[in-house]
């Protein structure tokens, strides 16, 4: 996959441009680049991950190719807790990272309280139930509807799906607070 099939990935999802957002499980910036085209100038992205050297290429990357976005970099773990005011986030991203927890219900508590009412929820992640080493714990979009309703949110839809020689497809969803 290249920028701009994360772009499409992202293009029904994020819906209007500017606000603040998270990206969790952001690395070097795949998505976190996807998610500031779709946001446009004058938006702020919180660009939290574990990985220090990861942040530091997503930082470059972000400054490189969109600098009237403001990026906001944060070591730390998205299943513990978030460096960033609770309920105040129009949008939330998890591309590729919920996938790696496994008791999903209590993260998706966590993050749902960084979200101001009417505030976005974006998963990308693999279709499919059955995981392997480097995928270990996906979510079919099936799985993903009923998870997202039994976590609060609603209007739960997938706005893009793809090809991908892992797992056989890759889907983005839109899920709202209420």
């Amino acid at each position: 996959m290249d920028h701009a099939d994360h772009v499409a990935l992202l293009r029904g999802a994020v819906g209007r441009p500017g606000g603040v957002w998270a990206d969790l499980g952001a690395g070097s910036g795949a998505f976190t680049l996807a998610l500031a085209e779709m946001l446009g100038p004058g938006a702020t992205i919180h660009a939290v991950d574990r990985d220090a050297r990861a942040l530091a290429a997503n930082a470059r990357r972000m400054a490189d190719d969109f600098p009237a976005t403001t990026l906001l970099v944060h070591r730390a773990d998205f299943t513990a807790s978030l460096p960033i005011d609770d309920g105040r986030l129009d949008g939330l991203l998890m591309a590729n990272s919920l996938h790696f927890v496994r008791d999903k219900g209590p993260v998706l508590a966590l993050v749902r309280g960084y979200l101001r009412p009417g505030g976005r929820l974006v998963v990308v992640e693999y279709d499919a139930d059955e995981g392997n080493t480097w995928v270990p714990y996906p979510l079919s979009f099936p799985a993903w509807e009923r998870l997202a309703t039994e976590a609060g949110f609603v209007r739960t839809a997938r706005v893009g799906r793809a090809p991908s020689r892992f797992l056989g497809a890759i889907y983005s969803a839109a899920s709202d607070l209420p």
